[in-house]
């Protein structure tokens, strides 16, 4: 059983395996997210600080837009699912983060968490196939494709990079610091 912190993370077995310390650490960084952004109103959820205009609510669309596109798209080799599908990259590359304005906190909250269960289950269906060593469905455009391994350590960088944003933002909101 995997014991939780006082935020309800996960604590990663410093005895797993390299799946098992792979997925610890992405769940663990999962968990620190949901926990700072949890709560929040749209208001909250829209601000920024400093020049930056990267909000919490952005966050939540962007990361469930990363969770889609390495674990369905990439690994499994599936099209973008909604509201992905529908989104003009080409007009507007950061459509995740600038559409998130128009979304209510119940429904930004819903999308990463379905897309993290998505995610999960998309892990699993490729663990049935091989483990971490295995290649993508998709590849880049000069033709190599990363293995699971590469995708769970990118999204455990991910997660973590904006952990940190996430930190900054919660602060100037509500004085609520991480760790």
């Amino acid at each position: 059983m995997t014991s939780l912190d006082e935020h309800a993370r996960p604590e990663p077995d410093p005895g797993a395996d390299e799946l098992g310390t792979l997925t610890g650490f992405l769940e663990f960084q999962r968990a620190t997210f949901a926990w700072r952004t949890r709560g929040l109103d749209a208001d909250g959820l829209s601000r920024s600080v400093a020049a930056s205009t990267m909000t919490l609510g952005g966050m939540l669309k962007h990361l469930a837009m990363v969770e889609e596109y390495w674990f369905g798209h990439f690994l499994l080799g599936r099209e973008m699912g909604a509201p992905f599908d529908a989104a003009d990259w080409d007009q507007d590359p950061d459509w995740d983060w600038h559409s998130a304005a128009d979304d209510a906190p119940g429904q930004l909250h819903e999308l990463w968490a379905s897309a993290v269960a998505r995610a999960r289950v998309d892990l699993a269906t490729a663990l049935e196939r091989g483990d971490v060593g295995q290649r993508a469905q998709r590849a880049w455009d000069d033709g190599r494709a990363p293995s699971l391994r590469w995708i769970l350590c990118h999204m455990v960088e991910e997660y973590a990079r904006h952990n940190g944003h996430a930190d900054l933002i919660r602060e100037s909101i509500d004085g609520e610091t991480g760790e």
